[in-house]
């Protein structure tokens, strides 16, 4: 039996893709996108050389494109300010007072907290949004007037 260069290629093409069902990383998936091309060029009568050429530019491509884009798309907050971590970042609360320190006590859900002023921001009454939750208690930003 004589397998042609194509159907070497296609078989490469599902070998990767079954070995991607089982680590469902994608990046298996773009070499299998790189020997699906060198398939289509060895059915229009490319030679090797460029078969291969091909597989290795649009599978190494594909695949440095794809790192790239989780790269960038991944920016994981700091632990503190973590919404996926402390679903208290966003509320609001209503500080009465603050002390001559920076710190307050607020109520958030029921209970008494110590908070803090966020770096930067002056220390008037009012609404309040938690923007960062630490061992000493929560961090506080003002509201604008027009929130």
């Amino acid at each position: 039996m004589d397998l042609s260069a194509s159907t070497l290629w296609w078989l490469a093409t599902g070998a990767l893709v079954v070995l991607e069902l089982t680590s469902a990383t994608f990046y298996l998936l773009m070499l299998a996108a790189g020997t699906a091309a060198a398939a289509l060029a060895a059915h229009a009568g490319l030679g090797l050389t460029a078969q291969i050429v091909i597989a290795a530019g649009v599978g190494g491509g594909a695949t440095a494109l794809l790192y790239r884009l989780r790269r960038q798309r991944i920016q994981v907050a700091p632990a503190p300010q973590n919404r996926d971590l402390h679903l208290d970042i966003g509320a609001t609360v209503q500080v009465s007072h603050w002390n001559p320190d920076g710190t307050t006590r607020v109520d958030h859900r029921g209970t008494q907290w110590n908070a803090r002023l966020a770096h930067g921001h002056s220390g008037q009454p009012g609404p309040h949004r938690i923007s960062a939750v630490e061992a000493q208690g929560l961090v506080l930003v003002p509201l604008s007037p027009a929130a």
